[in-house]
């Protein structure tokens, strides 16, 4: 799956900050990367059309991309909860972490 330009500029900044150079890690990082593409077409759908439809019958439901949306954002976190970053990035020393400035 080819990445969005957001896509590839998050997962550049978390290569950068992290320093994930492991197979797994590589792949599970492109796995959420992937999933924050799919949550974000959800997302842009679901505003185009709004959050709800009406179906054949005339009742109001949920946007079927409302499901999708969810379950994209479920899987961008588990990824990245998986790659433990809900740890502090990698630092040269005290105070801001290695490649910002």
């Amino acid at each position: 799956m080819k990445l969005s330009a957001e896509a590839k500029k998050l997962k550049k900044g978390i290569l950068e900050e992290y320093g994930i150079d492991d197979a797994a890690g590589l792949r599970i990082l492109e796995t959420a990367c992937e999933a924050f593409d799919r949550m974000r077409a959800a997302q842009k759908a679901i505003q185009e059309d709004g959050m709800t439809v009406t179906d054949r019958w005339n009742q109001i439901k949920a946007h079927p991309l409302c499901s999708v949306e969810r379950d994209a954002r479920a899987q961008f976190l588990a990824a990245l909860k998986a790659l433990n970053l809900d740890i502090e990035p990698l630092q040269n020393g005290p105070g801001r972490p290695a490649g910002r400035r």
